[in-house]
């Protein structure tokens, strides 16, 4: 193997499941031993159990389609999938596992020749079920999460903690030959940063120069600014971990160079997160881009699961943690929609599939259920809606199998009241903000946050527009939605194991979710609309709300304090049941608590009930 690629082999081995699971001297011999084969776009490579070494392929670049003799499709495959395991066990000369690949595009493989890995697996026996013939057993190992506790302490560590000092910098007009030269002789580093008027400008990999010049036969000696990644994504040397790891799952790169005031100063990789097999899950997003069914995606629940309990008890800031976990359900979300129209055909027009509570509000828990609903182009047919109703459908009972409970007030795009063309949901708006009466208000209520997640998001800003423009000339709602919100007060506290409650009543548990944070985020909500702001997030929400004069910087500060303390307590209530084998909820028992906790509970009703009398002070005339 060349020593120009080895570097980057390796790399991308150590990112790709199962074999990120073998010892790192495992992965750099498979690296130094593998061949290397491209299949143009169209060209079959024929699977036959009669050749005398077999192979497991690496899919590198590009995507493939596997046959069965017969014509029956066996699989489609793409970046970082693998296929071969079905050669590894079986018998030379069975028909049964003969097969035909075809490149559907230009496609580069990596093949593991199957001696070199029975040697391995016999040298570490314990990762063999990771490349067993049975799927089951593959999906069964990799399901097997285990954290130790300085695996969950990354979470909470500082990038300069972890990421490399040394990162390649070049000008824009810098050779391709010399920043390759500059990368693999001088620095050493896989990733160079690209430069001009001491500004960052672009981004390039040693992957990039295999992709972008080698592949495509680019001139080395064309300036380098033509071959980069513009605009790239940077992150700073006192940024948790936890942000990096985020930003990788958001964008999709496995690279972000390190950039103190402009200077860049480091690089952090996957190869630097990836110190230990079992924090692959931490990429939990990459794994649930590549699953080609539902049943491999709920699969993946149990992983999930796992980053929650690794970034509760890491003590991570409840709002990152909320940012992780709605990015998983974000990424389960958006692949069961492409898995529906693969399945169903092509949407027969523009449509935005919509998400709303704690989903749209990027405050995603252990107990969050599905609330969504679909808006289509005003072109929509009644065979157009009942189309976008099966989609739904498939949707939905995807995410339940993933986790994620049916909404049951029945607030669904699976519906047919919540699947409708653009303009019945301005009607919709309209009707509910002008006559505010309480099965409207409940309407609106749940609605009144929505994000798009897939499809036209133009779609989503029209009718979220006419919602605004509707609330601007109707007061009326915002008194009714204050009115409503004020109904229901937190308890006065807790006190010898017991959560009193304004009525003169007396639980053994507390309800954190109905009797605090519904009634922050309703809140939230009202101040948000009195100042015209479109944003979801609660804090944005209190914050826009500021800077508008209608809360004061203390008032604003003490209720956001309020919102991640109560949302901390909830988190760790959630994750604690879940290490017990309990089913999640909300009823928080006074027992479990310190005088450290009760003191700030205390605290923190107190702050909600002052700002409800502030809400009704400003919102409600009677």
């Amino acid at each position: 193997m060349s020593e120009i690629v080895l570097p980057s082999i390796s790399e991308f081995i150590a990112q790709v499941s199962p074999l990120n699971s073998l010892p790192v001297s495992a992965q750099k011999t498979i690296a130094s031993h593998l061949r290397i084969r491209y299949l143009a776009a169209g060209e079959t490579l024929p699977f036959d159990a009669s050749e005398e070494e077999r192979w497991l392929y690496v899919v590198r670049t590009g995507a493939l389609e596997q046959r069965w003799r017969d014509g029956v499709l066996r699989a489609r495959l793409g970046p970082e999938d693998l296929f071969g395991f079905t050669f590894l066990e079986g018998v030379p000369g069975n028909p049964e596992d003969c097969y035909n690949v075809t490149a559907l595009q230009n496609t580069l493989l990596y093949q593991i020749p199957h001696s070199l890995l029975k040697n391995l697996l016999n040298t570490w026996p314990e990762y063999a079920t990771h490349f067993s013939i049975n799927a089951h057993e593959r999906l069964g190992s990799a399901m097997n999460v285990v954290w130790s506790n300085d695996e969950k302490g990354l979470f909470v560590r500082k990038v300069a903690d972890v990421a490399s000092d040394v990162i390649s910098v070049v000008q824009s007009e810098t050779t391709i030959q010399q920043t390759a030269w500059q990368m693999r002789g001088i620095d050493r580093c896989s990733t160079a940063v690209v430069m001009e008027d001491d500004q960052i400008v672009g981004i390039i990999t040693d992957r990039d120069m295999s992709l972008r010049v080698v592949a495509q036969g680019v001139d080395t000696r064309r300036p380098v600014k033509e071959v980069m990644t513009p605009s790239p994504v940077t992150i700073g040397p006192n940024e948790l971990i936890m942000q990096a790891v985020a930003l990788m799952m958001q964008h999709g790169i496995r690279g972000l160079p390190v950039v103190n005031q402009n200077r860049p100063v480091g690089l952090l990789t996957t190869s630097h997160l990836v110190q230990h097999h079992r924090v692959q899950a931490i990429f939990l997003i990459e794994k649930i881009n590549h699953c080609n069914t539902v049943e491999e995606l709920s699969a993946l629940a149990v992983e999930r699961q796992a980053v929650f309990e690794a970034l509760v008890e890491g003590n991570l800031h409840s709002e990152s943690t909320h940012l992780v976990m709605t990015m998983i359900m974000d990424a389960c979300t958006r692949k069961l929609i492409n898995l529906a129209i693969q399945h169903l055909g092509t949407p027969p027009c523009e449509y935005a599939w919509l998400v709303a509570g704690s989903h749209a509000r990027n405050e995603v828990h252990m107990m969050s259920d599905q609330d969504s609903a679909l808006v289509l182009a005003d072109t929509a047919t009644e065979s157009d809606i009942i189309w976008f109703m099966h989609m739904a459908m498939y949707v939905s009972n995807g995410l339940d199998m993933c986790g994620y409970p049916l909404c049951t007030g029945n607030y669904m795009a699976v519906s047919r009241r919540w699947c409708q063309p653009a303009h019945v949901w301005q009607e919709y708006f309209k009707k509910w903000v002008c006559n505010p009466e309480y099965s409207q208000l409940l309407n609106a209520t749940v609605f009144l946050e929505t994000r798009a997640l897939a499809g036209n998001a133009a779609l989503c800003e029209t009718v979220q527009q006419t919602l605004l423009d509707s609330i601007a000339r109707c007061p009326g709602f915002l008194r009714a939605l204050t009115r409503d919100a004020v109904q229901t007060s937190p308890p006065l506290g807790i006190f010898n194991n017991l959560v009193l409650e304004k009525s003169g009543t007396d639980t053994k548990t507390l309800n954190i979710k109905r009797y605090a944070l519904t009634l922050i985020i309703d809140l939230a909500r009202i101040y948000a609309l009195a100042a015209g702001c479109s944003e979801t997030r609660t804090e944005a929400r209190f914050i826009a709300a500021r800077d508008k004069g209608l809360l004061s910087a203390d008032s604003c500060t003490n209720i956001i304090d309020t919102f991640h303390f109560l949302t901390r307590q909830r988190l760790l209530h959630q994750c604690q049941q879940i290490r017990q084998g309990q089913p999640a909820d909300n009823q928080i028992n006074p027992q479990d608590f310190g005088s450290f906790e009760r003191k700030h509970l205390k605290d923190a009703f107190r702050i909600i009930s002052g700002l409800q009398d502030a809400a009704k002070l400003r919102f409600v005339k009677e």
